[in-house]
């Protein structure tokens, strides 16, 4: 498995360190798949507002985004002051940052349990009296080591999750989680990976994904990417091929999973289990154990993000909708836990009832030497 390595043509987030200064690099996922464009965040309000407008999106992708955001802020103040801040001033620079990042997007619980990490890695240091440089590097080192864990989490659920697909199967997918959600190969997408590598002859139904069209834009072109047939259909066609035989298995991701087993994942999710459901086709749900929120005991209590009515009314900035009409615009939905056959981690997989399970595989990644919040 070690040689095995997703392309760089897929590369999502990640550190550099130049001449010129650090910067937390991204691929701009709101110009895919017609512009291939790389961009060097060099301030953590351009980090903030990668993440609040798409240009960076997926729960993982968005907390290791936001760990590199923390540490390029310390990075950048420290270029600019060097060691004259005291250690209150530098205290209130982090907690400052990590306010700023918890305000861009409220569903997926990786952004909040990245930044948590990172804040207590800062604690640490200031108890610690340590100088604003090395406080700086501990940062950083502290953000790489997050980024790491989630490649490893990806390539260890593409693992377990490629023993559920067997030769031959077509599966359908919903919204993208595979290399452009991670720092890896993807949650949902990396069983399929897996699966491809080692021989299987698999076909994937890519959902659209309205209203932004991850599907179409992102799922599509990253499996092509891949070299993994697929077939692209609308959002309201996935029942009739679930009804004609041609979808055995559903993979999704998850933007948060509370402690029952219910699940957060993009808009249309829940549809799309209540169909695989009703024609007894196995729902599958993909998720780092960073995506587990054991505090919240249902999916009642997970805050569902409301974007703008603009990405409904209009597509690629061409007005679809009569002027002034009304919208609802929730980015996600919540899926019981009555309808997921079962959720694969890193730490292998839950099956019902969940309460228990889930607890049991949150112990062990935190045993295995992860710093789970």
């Amino acid at each position: 498995m070690a040689d095995v390595k997703p392309p760089q043509a897929v590369r999502t987030v990640w550190w550099e360190e130049e001449k010129q200064g650090v910067a937390v690099c991204i691929i701009d996922q709101s110009l895919l798949p017609q512009q291939v464009i790389y961009l060097r965040l060099k301030h953590e309000q351009e980090v903030a507002e990668a993440i609040t407008t798409l240009k960076v999106r997926g729960a993982p992708a968005i907390g290791v985004t936001a760990a590199f955001g923390i540490a390029l802020a310390c990075y950048r103040l420290w270029q600019e002051r060097g060691e004259t801040l005291t250690l209150r001033e530098i205290q209130e620079h982090v907690d400052n940052v990590a306010r700023l990042l918890r305000h861009t997007r409220p569903t997926g619980i990786n952004l909040f349990w990245a930044i948590e990490r990172m804040q207590a890695c800062a604690h640490i240091a200031i108890a610690e009296q340590r100088s604003f440089q090395s406080l700086a590097q501990l940062l950083r080192d502290e953000a790489l080591s997050i980024a790491r864990e989630d490649f490893d989490a990806c390539m260890q659920m593409g693992v377990y999750g490629a023993d559920l697909i067997s030769d031959g199967d077509s599966l359908l997918t919903h919204c993208n989680a595979g290399a452009l959600a991670t720092a890896g190969w993807g949650t949902a997408l990396a069983p399929m990976y897996v699966a491809h590598s080692a021989g299987k002859k698999i076909h994937v139904f890519v959902d659209e994904t309205r209203p932004v069209l991850q599907g179409a834009r992102l799922t599509a072109w990253e499996l092509q990417q891949f070299g993994v047939p697929l077939t692209l259909i609308t959002d309201n066609m996935a029942g009739h091929f679930m009804q004609r035989g041609e979808i055995k298995a559903v993979f999704v991701g998850a933007d948060r999973i509370a402690a029952n087993g219910d699940v957060a994942n993009k808009i249309g999710t829940y549809s799309i289990a209540v169909l695989a459901h009703v024609h007894h086709i196995p729902f599958f749900v993909m998720a780092p154990c960073s995506s587990i929120d054991l505090k919240l005991p249902s999916g009642e209590q997970i805050p569902i993000e409301q974007r703008s009515a603009e990405e409904v009314t209009t597509l690629r900035g061409v007005t679809i909708a009569p002027p002034g009409v009304h919208v609802a615009n929730p980015a996600f939905d919540v899926t019981p836990h009555a309808y997921v056959t079962a959720i694969v981690t890193e730490m292998g997989k839950a099956r019902p009832p969940y309460e228990e399970a889930l607890r049991h595989l949150c112990s062990g990644y935190r045993s295995s030497g992860s710093k789970n919040v």
